[in-house]
């Protein structure tokens, strides 16, 4: 058996009530958690189980879902990839990663992402994905450009944390460029 959502180093698969712990150590990391987005006020174990229930009962809503990141090695929820922005009329989408500060470097992103791409490009049929990175975030800039995705502009001064405004880095990758990289398989 084949799946669309296996790779060679992760599974993409729905969040599980039981990926709260995970969940918890991450967002103990706040340099991951300002890096990703913003830092937040800690969640209570219950608020966690709660979000990892909800998540798992969520159902996509118009091609905007988020998924979790499996090890194939040993079976570890090691991150979430997410779609949001969906414009079917633009054909256009966003995403977002994220990878717990304990499995960076081992290649599960560049593959979740791959698996993602080729979900909305070949499936649903999207022409265009976008990212947004702070400027600050060199291994998230570095990661984008290595996976093809071309810098489209910078929103100066577009958001406030950590003591002062941040830029924000515009990323997009049309479904061409990414087949020229990640030619979709042949098999029917």
């Amino acid at each position: 058996m084949s799946s669309s959502w296996v790779g060679n180093v992760v599974r993409l698969r729905a969040v599980e009530p039981e990926d709260w712990e995970s969940l918890r150590k991450f967002d103990q990391n706040t340099l991951d958690m300002r890096r990703a987005d913003k830092v937040r006020q800690p969640f209570s174990d219950a608020r966690q189980r709660e979000w990892a229930e909800k998540a798992s009962l969520e159902k996509p809503d118009d091609d905007a879902f988020q998924l979790a990141i499996e090890s194939l090695a040993d079976g570890v929820f090691v991150g979430t990839v997410a779609t949001f922005l969906t414009d079917h009329r633009a054909g256009r989408f966003g995403y977002g990663i994220f990878i717990g500060g304990d499995h960076k470097g081992r290649g599960y992103g560049s593959e979740a992402v791959t698996l993602l791409l080729s979900f909305m490009f070949a499936e649903r049929r999207f022409h265009k994905c976008e990212s947004s990175v702070w400027a600050f975030n060199e291994p998230s800039l570095a990661f984008h450009r290595k996976l093809g995705f071309r810098e489209e502009g910078r929103l100066r001064d577009h958001e406030f944390f950590a003591g002062r405004h941040h830029d924000a880095v515009m990323f997009g990758m049309t479904a061409p460029e990414f087949v020229d990289l990640h030619p979709f398989p042949i098999e029917v």
